[in-house]
């Protein structure tokens, strides 16, 4: 194993008494497809957020963003984020083991991709101590997904540091939308789910939904195919307040909390568990000017063998946005984070300090200037106060122009940053009990400095077309280094640096009113290289395995007003180093909504091999064929 790798192993790996919603909602009663019957037209200007801060059509955005729809996620089969965003084509996800996935933007997948920041309603899930997600932890009933919102290229201006390479933005369904009572059952060789959810109405203004939500997940095997002790199993619980305050002001309440556990070859089980609430108010102005104040709190946990890490985050911040003359549309705002924690150590790994209380402050701002009717300038800066690293400055300027009604081109400057987290600082970890790595105690933030231009089209109502290219420059990226005079200890250093570049390309076409055909193809170039002086351990592949191409094409029918039928191919290039080789998978569902209450779905995943790798093997088990039978029943 890697150096430093036992380390990433170990620590990387109520219903409420009320009146149901009216019956006439047709949120009562079973789709073939929410956005089954939109045009292509109506598809590319759904407002999205993600970008400005502010709702605006997605078609208008001057960024490399692609939405997936609440229609695409329940129509894919997923249960599970990893394979949900698997739809985003600007996303490379490996699946690792059982329950675990590297998941990145523009390349640098690892077990843990320290720059790709992801959010569920505005909290971030993208853990500061080891800067990567866990995504066995966050699980959201794919129900209740409004859109996810997928920005490959840096958002550090509006979303802060980590924001690098990628942003996610996961938003659900307000309680309203979600009225009645849902039960959802699937089942199959390698996966099973089990939910039920209840929306209702306490008045005119005040709507509710409670949840609860088991997941397990068979064990997988290696590549010859001998069983891993890797099952997972999870069960989730929340509820989701949304009250109509006023005419002009809306009040939001939602918090979830879970308890799983993910078995290990050797150390027997990882316990998980952890809670989170959140409330956010947003007031409107008649003149379009908005403010909103969120909070939330997070507590996390992950235990083995009487090892493991206790999180807890406190985060509040304000935005407001506003008109300035008729030309600048502006977005102001600032947050505060606070986030304690404490790492439970063993003979081997442990941390100095195990415990610290990392706070965080930023302030922003970003102009949006109509220069002319058709030419468009964004320039945004964000302020961010680092525990580690001090103050980072975030700039950012996009420029856009409207060539006509069907036609956008734009092209953006940003930069970015990875900033410092105990796993860079403070781990001391042994091997036949000779300290063997450190952190480094002048270990600096990865920096990003990136160039991108795009071209949105749509020449016809039935077509729509995005290409992206991007150059970016990274430096003080994270490497291992010699001590300078006994070479033990290693430490982490920041002696890498290069560019990388390449072009992100998907198209829409709706071949007929009941068929939809999507196309997508990728292609990343990695240059990097070492500082002289630098050890050069492990070559630059300790910044990730990352597939040269990638290429996707989903298919999606109604076939006729009940049943529907769905397949994606996708394809990815052999990983370099270590070498994985090249794959081709078809995945595939049919649904059957048998009456207004009841669906029956049949949904299979890798159907053209019984098993292969999508990461190295040291890392990663076979990721096998499966078949999954689902069936919702709705009243």
């Amino acid at each position: 194993m890697k150096p430093g790798a036992g380390l990433a192993a170990s620590m990387a790996t109520a219903l409420l008494g009320a009146t149901p919603a009216n019956a006439s909602d047709t949120t009562g009663t079973l789709q073939v497809a929410s956005l089954g019957d939109l045009s292509i037209e109506e598809l590319a200007n759904i407002d999205i957020s993600s970008v400005s801060k502010t709702d605006q059509p997605l078609s208008q955005a001057p960024a490399a963003i692609y939405v997936i729809t609440h229609d695409d996620i329940v129509r894919s089969g997923a249960q599970r984020l990893p394979e949900i965003l698997r739809l985003a084509p600007n996303l490379q996800v490996a699946q690792v083991t059982a329950s675990s996935y590297a998941i990145s933007a523009r390349g640098f997948n690892g077990t843990a991709a320290g720059k790709l920041l992801v959010l569920i309603d505005g909290r971030s899930i993208y853990s500061p101590f080891f800067s990567g997600v866990f995504w066995d932890m966050h699980d959201v009933p794919p129900e209740t997904i409004e859109r996810i919102e997928v920005i490959s290229g840096p958002g550090a201006t509006l979303w802060g540091a980590n924001a690098v390479n990628g942003v996610v933005n996961i938003i659900t369904r307000a309680s309203r939308e979600t009225a009645g009572f849902l039960a959802d059952a699937s089942g199959g060789n390698q996966e099973s789910t089990f939910g039920v959810r209840y929306g209702g109405r306490i008045n005119d203004a005040l709507t509710y939904r409670v949840y609860v939500r088991n997941h397990r997940d068979a064990n997988s095997v290696t590549g010859a195919g001998a069983d891993v002790r890797d099952g997972a199993h999870q069960t989730q619980g929340g509820f989701r307040l949304d009250w109509t305050a006023s005419a002009d002001d809306v009040v939001t309440l939602q918090g979830d909390t879970y308890d799983g556990a993910t078995r290990q070859p050797v150390t027997g089980s990882e316990d998980t568990n952890g809670r989170n609430l959140l409330g956010r108010w947003t007031h409107n102005w008649q003149d379009g000017s908005t403010l909103q104040l969120q909070a939330y709190y997070d507590r996390t946990e992950r235990t083995t063998a009487g090892t493991g890490v206790r999180l807890s985050i406190y985060d509040v911040d304000a935005q407001y946005n506003f008109s300035l003359g008729a030309r600048n549309r502006v977005v102001v705002g600032a947050g505060y984070r606070s986030q304690p924690y404490r790492i439970l150590g063993s003979q081997t790994l442990s941390f100095a300090p195990p415990g610290r209380t990392l706070n965080l402050s930023n302030a922003f701002i970003q102009n949006t200037l109509s220069l002319t009717s058709n030419l468009t300038l964004v320039v945004g800066l964000k302020l961010e106060d680092d525990p580690y690293s001090g103050l980072a400055t975030l700039p950012n300027a996009r420029l856009s122009w409207k060539v006509n009604e069907s036609t956008l081109l734009w092209g953006a400057v940003s930069k970015a940053v990875r900033a410092p987290t105990p796993f860079d600082r403070d781990v001391r970890e042994k091997l036949g009990g000779v300290l063997f790595l450190t952190g480094g105690a002048d270990f600096r933030p990865e920096k990003l400095t990136a160039y991108e231009a795009g071209l949105r089209i749509q020449p016809t109502e039935a077509f729509s077309l995005s290409v992206s290219g991007f150059y970016n420059e990274y430096r003080d990226l994270r490497t291992i280094e010699f001590h300078p005079t006994t070479l033990i200890p290693l430490h982490w250093g920041n002696e890498m640096f290069g560019g990388t570049y390449g072009v992100e390309v998907w198209a829409d076409y709706r071949v007929a009113p009941w068929w939809r055909m999507s196309l997508s193809y990728n292609d990343l170039v990695k240059q990097l290289k070492f500082r002289p002086g630098a050890s050069g351990i492990l070559g630059t592949a300790q910044a990730g395995d990352d597939p040269r191409y990638r290429a996707s094409l989903r298919s999606s029918m109604n076939l006729g007003p009940a049943v529907t039928l769905d397949g994606t191919l996708r394809y990815v290039s052999a990983l370099p180093d270590p070498r994985v080789p090249a794959y081709t998978e078809f995945d595939g569902r049919i649904g059957w909504a048998i009456n207004d209450q009841v669906q029956l779905s049949v949904s299979g995943f890798n159907l053209l091999h019984k098993r292969h790798l999508e990461f190295p093997a040291d890392f990663a088990n076979a990721v096998p064929r499966s078949f999954v039978v689902g069936l919702r029943w709705r009243y």
